[in-house]
């Protein structure tokens, strides 16, 4: 069966797609096999951004390796069970049409809470959740005391994949590997910066994830988004040679991917 990752969190701006899009080309330029699907319904940037890569393709004829995208399928009324809800089929519909084909599936939700990502949440092999290097997104994992910065308790998105978790024992699979991302680190602020990376460290301890590095601020991230286009494709459009921004940034990619540990990926690129 495929591996299941999942991109999610309940903040906008944390660069889930631009996460997603990496890991997924990533995958696929190492030779596997790699599905996608979009939960946010309405913004659509993951989404955007495989068209976007697309129509590069189709227009420059330049063969450039892209996860294989598909929408959630329409489901007649008549379809459904007694009680089924009806984004529960569509989600799970799609996920049938991909596993036996791909090695995995990457999933983008929205940055808000929905039904339909809370049941993807449970389908996570792999919980990738981007968090931007500050403690206003850091109230995503945990609700912390405004003076000594102290954890009073985790936030409704940790009680969610805490649940998320109990479903998957119940049902006898395998737990979720969660693996927090911190993303738009950078070299100002040391001192909040050092207090942010203790305050997730002692966090991870108590709910149970990971830390990983994730992508500083950069401006090639938003060049590169209307043309569908990743740090791994550069050389493939003809720049040869790479600045040390872009260097930089490559090499963080390389990290965050080995990081993940997924199954049967050696991190060649």
């Amino acid at each position: 069966m495929a591996h299941i990752i999942v991109v999610g969190n309940e903040k906008g701006g944390s660069g889930k797609s631009t996460t997603a899009m990496h890991v997924a080309t990533a995958l696929v330029r190492m030779g596997h096999k790699v599905g996608v699907l979009d939960l946010d319904l309405r913004q659509r940037s993951f989404a955007r951004y495989v068209e976007n890569r697309q129509k590069f393709i189709a227009k420059h004829g330049i063969l450039l390796p892209c996860p294989a995208f598909r929408d959630l399928p329409e489901v007649a009324p008549d379809a459904l069970r007694p009680g089924e809800n009806i984004y529960d089929h569509r989600l799970s519909q799609a996920v049938i049409g991909m596993e036996e084909e791909a090695d995995f599936i990457l999933i983008d939700c929205p940055g808000s809470h929905t039904r339909l990502s809370q049941v993807a949440h449970t389908l996570a092999d792999t919980l990738i959740t981007p968090l931007n290097d500050s403690f206003i997104d850091f109230d995503l994992l945990a609700r912390i005391d405004a003076d000594s910065n102290r954890v009073l308790g985790p936030s409704i998105y940790s009680e969610m994949v805490w649940n998320a978790r109990q479903l998957r024992a119940k049902a006898g699979l395998k737990p979720i590997d969660w693996v927090v991302v911190r993303n738009r680190t950078g070299p100002q602020q040391m001192h909040n910066k050092k207090k942010i990376a203790d305050a997730v460290q002692a966090l991870s301890k108590r709910i149970g994830f990971r830390v990983a590095p994730g992508f500083s601020e950069r401006v090639i991230f938003r060049e590169l988004f209307p043309r569908g286009l990743t740090l791994l494709d550069l050389r493939d459009i003809g720049v040869v040679k790479l600045n040390l921004s872009n260097v930089a940034a490559r090499q963080e990619l390389r990290e965050l991917m080995r990081e993940l540990r997924l199954p049967g990926v050696s991190v060649e690129f």
